[in-house]
């Protein structure tokens, strides 16, 4: 039985978690969950495993869920704070911590993780885009494992061969057979408005994706392409992939997740329903398969499966990330930081859709930081980067 802590349970990554663990409880025991304050949701998860820990990011928070807990007679034991989720996260009795909080919040907490030798599941990808040298260094000279969970890296984690698998991002793709990795990525739910329209998107419009049910902010970087951007740059370390052994399609139905070209012209490619329980489930069970608990793919529903090379002019966020990734890691640092502002910005009806991009790229072109060579760098280039957002932001009218 594998012990599990969750970073971000109540999310969608966490909460679809919990529904594979709730159908397999002799494979899997849940130890410790973490999340910022929904407390409704977290009571919820309690309720029913009983876990050893919970950890609450606010601590408003953290102090109602541990009255509630209290007078329901759970025995769980709440703790608060950013330090408080790191130790969650390097538990001893851990054998793999799902990392799915959102955006850079989550990358102390899967450090952490990896310090600690744990087999990490990765849905942040920002921890990795922003720290991506210190985070692969780590792996290998603490003896963590990583597995990734979102559903473009985990297909193609999927389709590796046995021994690029268990040594992610150390060996040479072309030695082993492999010509290039071909992420895609559905283009989101404004992939057919015209540049002119962008101005007037709404946030319940960048939300409602027609394939994936995600968070808000993943929702808004689906829409600016901006998601598949940090995914490049993912797939960059952990594949150990040069510019040209990636390449991107916008493939609208969501079927196929991502592919493999392989030196002898085969493509081989990952394709089920878009659920992200498959992927989930493949990480948690490795190097076994298990029911997932989604709906399976019956081809002969589908007439046709597009794809089309992404418009860098409509998607101007896909552009900067793959020049960001170029330039380096405080770049990458930089745009993210600028893009996670922007984002929070536009969804609270504080900026237009179309000014994300300009924003992202204004402060990237304006930014020069050293590259960082330690934790503590990043995070002060990410808090810097930040400020200067925010008042990019309140010089606009909008």
């Amino acid at each position: 039985m594998k012990k599990i802590t969750i970073l971000g349970s109540t999310g969608s990554i966490g909460t679809n978690t919990v529904a594979i663990i709730k159908n397999h409880p002799d494979l899997f025991k849940i130890i410790a969950l973490v999340a910022n304050k929904n407390v409704s949701v977290m009571l919820q998860q309690c309720e029913y495993f009983s876990p050893d820990w919970v950890a609450m990011k606010d601590k408003k928070s953290a102090d109602i869920l541990r009255i509630k807990l209290k007078k329901k007679k759970i025995k769980t034991q709440v703790l608060s704070g950013s330090k408080e989720i790191c130790t969650l996260a390097s538990l001893e009795e851990n054998d793999c911590v799902v990392s799915a909080i959102v955006g850079m919040e989550g990358l102390l907490p899967t450090l952490s993780a990896i310090y600690a030798g744990k087999t990490i599941l990765l849905a942040n990808k920002e921890s990795l885009v922003t720290c991506g040298d210190i985070f692969m260094r780590a792996l290998s000279s603490h003896q963590a494992k990583i597995i990734p969970i979102d559903s473009e890296h985990n297909a193609i984690f999927q389709i590796l061969p046995h021994f690029l698998q268990n040594n992610l991002g150390k060996e040479n793709l072309k030695e082993n057979g492999i010509k290039s990795i071909i992420l895609t990525g559905s283009g989101g739910p404004l992939y057919h408005l015209k540049r002119k329209d962008l101005p007037f998107v709404t946030p319940e419009q960048t939300c409602n994706h027609p394939n994936w049910s995600m968070g808000k902010k993943i929702s808004v970087d689906s829409s600016t392409m901006m998601n598949k951007g940090l995914e490049y740059a993912e797939a960059r370390w952990l594949f150990n992939a040069s510019e040209n052994e990636i390449d991107i399609l916008v493939h609208p139905q969501s079927v196929i997740h991502s592919m493999v070209e392989h030196t002898d012209g085969s493509v081989l490619a990952q394709l089920s329903l878009p659920d992200m329980k498959v992927a989930i489930s493949y990480a948690m069970a490795f190097p076994k398969r298990i029911l997932s608990g989604a709906n399976f793919l019956n081809l002969k529903k589908f007439k046709c499966l597009n794809f089309f090379e992404p418009d860098f002019t409509q998607f101007p966020c896909l552009k900067l990330a793959i020049d960001a990734f170029s330039s380096g890691q405080s770049a990458m640092t930089v745009l993210n930081a600028a893009n996670e502002v922007s984002v929070s910005a536009f969804l609270n009806s504080r900026i237009r859709f179309n000014k994300i991009s300009e924003i992202n790229s204004d402060v990237l072109i304006s930014s020069s930081f050293p590259e960082p060579t330690s934790v503590e760098e990043i995070l002060e280039i990410d808090k810097k980067t930040r400020i200067k957002t925010e008042k990019k932001i309140l010089s606009l009218v909008y």
